[in-house]
Formats: C-alpha cells, structure tokens, sequence
C-alpha cells in the first residue's frame, strides 16, 4: 500500500478522486460514510466494478471477486483497506 495513503483521512480523499472521475456532478462531500456508493452517485454496475478497479491500482490491493459485495459505501472500503 502507499505510505502516502495509510490514514482514513488520506484514504477518503483518494477514494473522493477515484468516484469524482465516475461522478464529476456529484457533491462528495456530502456523501454520507454508510450511503451505498452506487445509490447514492446514480452509477451502474460496470462503473462500481470500474471504481473498484481503480481502488486496487491506487491502494496496491487485490480485491477478489467475492469481496465485491462488502464494498458498498465508504465505510465499508476503508475498513476493508486498512484490514
């Protein structure tokens, strides 16, 4: 993982730059921590699958298929990346 990106703070902030290239209109930072992301953004789920992509390149993590479904609010991607 990247030192730069080890506290949840740093963590939110990238996460916020991976959903805005998904999500350009949508007002992070009112983005509740527990909403699901793809409610809440209005995204289909070829771009939750692409934003999860994007959190593996950025974070240097694997994330396996079946641990798609953990991974649906901020929360939830923070804690599974500090794990």
């Amino acid at each position: 993982m990247n030192t730069n990106l080890q506290t949840p703070e740093a963590m939110r902030a990238a996460l916020f730059e991976i959903l805005h290239n998904f999500a350009p209109e949508a007002d992070l930072n009112s983005l509740p921590a527990d909403a699901p992301i793809r409610e809440y953004l209005d995204i289909d789920s070829l771009d939750a699958f692409n934003i999860l992509v994007q959190v593996h390149k950025r974070f240097g993590i694997e994330i396996p298929e079946s641990d798609y479904g953990k991974l649906v609010t901020l929360n939830n991607i923070i804690s599974y990346l500090t794990k």
